[in-house]
């Protein structure tokens, strides 16, 4: 008898996508574990779901997490790397330390197109993108496929950890334009036009256990037009979005 599928899913609390993948995965079947920098955020996953403790930024904990599932399971089918960390604000207003902890979580553990008010959080998924695609070509010969999955608007707790990472000093240059900012933030939760993550993880779990997996997917509110936008010219693109999002009143 063949095995179930044994999956990893990082940054699985509660109200987020990770947390959806973990349900979606094993209502098909699979052996999923679940990590979380607490316990306690992953209370609410069905019971088959089985818990980890880990810090995605502490390569010793990762380490540790992976052996302990390997000994467990045995293998290690589809690794998720979910665990994710805000990053908004004016990008001459956002602390350089705080900045290199974004990265670490969301690089070092997809947007082409780079979002007003979220400078240090578009580069690290820039930077993904990437790694990604490098990743893809050197593992393949090693039977190992790479997924790139780039959400767009998904209604999740996400973006409470967006909104926590706005740190705007009194003397900023960009004091005028701080209701953008805050707006930027919670935009991808606005009910108009954002996914629920639960269908957003029906449709990356589809595609992850399929036979040949795509290289690409995105799924959420405003996806589709991202997806023009990368084929648009750059000054057109960076003319809607100044308007839409307030750089144009920056100085004014």
């Amino acid at each position: 008898m063949t095995s179930p599928p044994v999956v990893f899913v990082t940054g699985a609390s509660e109200g987020g996508i990770g947390f959806a993948l973990c349900v979606a995965f094993a209502a098909k079947g699979c052996r999923v574990f679940a990590s979380a920098r607490r316990l306690a955020a992953l209370e609410a996953l069905p019971h088959t779901v089985e818990r980890l403790v880990l810090d995605v930024t502490d390569k010793n904990a990762c380490q540790q997490a992976v052996d302990e599932i390997i000994s467990k399971a045995g293998k290690i089918d589809i690794l998720v790397n979910n665990a994710g960390s805000g990053g908004t604000g004016a990008a001459l207003d956002f602390d350089v330390d705080e900045a290199k902890k974004v990265f670490e979580v969301n690089f070092f553990s997809p947007s082409l197109i780079p979002s007003p008010w979220a400078a240090v959080y578009s580069s690290s998924k820039a930077a993904l993108h990437s790694w990604s695609e490098v990743l893809r070509m050197e593992v393949k010969g090693l039977g190992v496929k790479v997924l790139l999955v780039a959400p767009g608007a998904i209604t999740s707790g996400f973006g409470v950890k967006q909104l926590d990472s706005i740190k705007m000093p009194e003397n900023s240059l960009y004091k005028s334009v701080e209701k953008q900012i805050i707006a930027r933030a919670e935009i991808s939760q606005r009910p108009d036009h954002s996914l629920p993550a639960s269908v957003l993880a029906e449709g990356i779990v589809k595609r992850a256990l399929a036979m040949s997996p795509p290289t690409y997917y995105s799924a959420g509110g405003k996806a589709l037009l991202f997806w023009v936008f990368e084929r648009l010219p750059r000054w057109f693109v960076w003319r809607l979005l100044a308007k839409a999002l307030g750089t144009d009143k920056v100085g004014k």
